[in-house]
């Protein structure tokens, strides 16, 4: 029918004389001729609240440092990373990450640092909900910022990742998190079962109201550089192919997901989210959990790059690629790219 009606009413161009059959009885643009309308019909839509800022910490007092693989972010002690948040909530932004950057004298092939009460990480969280009582936090439970080596778990004498002996330090680094006053714990490392572990030691603990954002599909992705730095962590061996995903793989994301959110997650991640917009899209018609995207530091880094380069507009490239990554599915979506957007909408 539709075809019917477009072929029959149509403009005709030949020989550089224009013949006119009839009048279109459907012309899309006619909703799109002004930006009210184009306001009124628009169908995806993008607000501060949809957004999660991550904020590294680091040791001392109003200390900041710049990370040259992320130009606008820094590296910002307790109080300035406080000061911080309260900005970001006052701009309509409800929610931040965190990430701490470990003193490599605290590092260890244990990584007995990441369940310290006093450590970074839990005097941030205090800190800030002491400032910022309405902001949610949400903080990073994975081994990489606190080993020797690197990996986000234990190693043995082979260099293998250890599933259950890693779980383990997980649990007391989420249970020391909840104790801070966190209001995600988020397990970013792929191994397997740690959510259900999580879950039951939280509530265990009585901690039954802190949520878990699952990093559930979590690529090995060349996306990742500029955080690394950001922590100033490397791997001593080895890569993060035997527990993050296999690019290629799309099935195994929505049976990650499946598990995860069986086992008690909250939230389910997808990481990174530009280049993966179509897991994004099969996630969210697997499941009604919130779903949320992490745009990476690669993704920012580039963006920024061209914009140097003179080649493109960050702001504008910034907005399309988030209400894109929104589009697809997403409910929240971590970015570097919080201040760069915000006057956009």
């Amino acid at each position: 029918m539709l075809s019917k009606l477009l072929s029959d009413k149509i403009l005709i161009y030949q020989g550089g004389s224009m013949f006119q059959t009839a009048s279109l009885p459907i012309r899309l643009r006619r909703n799109r001729k002004s930006e009210a309308i184009r306001k009124m019909v628009q169908e995806t839509h993008l607000h501060p609240s949809n957004l999660i800022a991550p904020l590294f910490i680091t040791d001392g007092e109003n200390a900041r440092s710049s990370i040259s693989s992320l130009p606008g972010i820094e590296r910002l002690s307790i109080d300035l990373a406080a000061d911080e948040a309260r900005y970001l909530y006052n701009r309509g932004i409800q929610s931040i990450a965190l990430f701490p950057v470990i003193d490599p004298s605290l590092r260890s092939s244990g990584a007995q640092e990441a369940w310290n009460p006093d450590g970074i990480l839990p005097q941030a969280i205090s800190k800030i909900k002491e400032l910022v009582p309405e902001i949610c936090i949400i903080a990073d439970v994975a081994l990489d910022p606190y080993t020797s080596h690197g990996h986000d778990g234990l190693a043995n004498s082979r260099g293998e990742i250890l599933n259950e002996e890693t779980i383990d330090c997980l649990i007391r680094m989420a249970l020391v998190q909840a104790k801070a006053g966190v209001d995600f714990v988020a397990p970013s490392d792929m191994m397997d079962g740690r959510i259900k572990a999580i879950r039951s030691a939280l509530d265990e603990e009585g901690f039954e109201s802190t949520g878990i954002l699952a990093y559930s599909a979590k690529y090995a992705s060349s996306l990742y550089s500029p955080f690394r730095e950001a922590l100033k962590t490397k791997l001593l061996f080895g890569d993060k192919k035997t527990y993050q995903m296999d690019p290629a793989n799309s099935r195994e994301a929505l049976l990650e997901a499946a598990l995860d959110e069986e086992e008690g997650a909250d939230i389910l991640m997808v990481k990174p989210a530009s280049l993966y917009l179509d897991i994004i899209a099969k996630l969210r018609e697997q499941t009604k959990r919130p779903i949320a995207a992490y745009h990476v530091s690669g993704e920012y880094a580039m963006v920024m790059a061209a914009h140097a380069a003179g080649y493109l507009n960050k702001e504008k490239v910034f907005f399309e690629t988030l209400l894109s990554i929104k589009r697809a599915g997403a409910d929240l979506i971590f970015t570097y790219a919080v201040k760069e957007v915000l006057d956009l909408m």
